[in-house]
């Protein structure tokens, strides 16, 4: 998607990630998307004394464009509250590509890639009965 401000997105996700509730790691984390309609969705991390229960920033952010129209996701940036770039991790790589297929872009070290070539072979909704 050429017309993706992957500056001003990178800025979002870093401004969503100073919102994030991490206690325990420190780390806090940031996602912000671009929707098929133009608009953005935001999310950060939340976590819990429990560890395992604490919620991804691209989580929060699936909840976000759940609960603002829904939509497809178009492109996704990860970044630290410093503005480090963050990968999603395996679990949220896989609610990116539910939410937004496999031609969703993706900020990478290796570049601006699609989800296919973030999460190739990927299982999804075709490949259900």
């Amino acid at each position: 998607m050429s017309g993706v401000d992957w500056k001003a997105l990178r800025d979002r996700a870093v401004e969503a990630a100073r919102k994030a509730y991490a206690p325990y790691s420190g780390l806090l984390v940031g996602a912000a998307a671009v929707v098929d309609d133009g608009r953005i969705v935001e999310g950060c991390n939340v976590e819990n004394a429990s560890y395992g229960l604490g919620l991804c920033a691209e989580c929060t952010m699936a909840g976000q464009l759940r609960m603002s129209g829904g939509g497809r996701l178009v492109a996704v940036a990860c970044r630290s509250g410093s503005g480090e770039l963050l990968m999603p991790c395996g679990r949220c790589r896989q609610v990116l590509y539910e939410l937004g297929g496999p031609d969703c872009l993706v900020d990478t070290p290796s570049g601006i890639l699609p989800m296919s070539s973030v999460l190739p072979d990927a299982f999804g909704p075709e490949d259900l009965p």
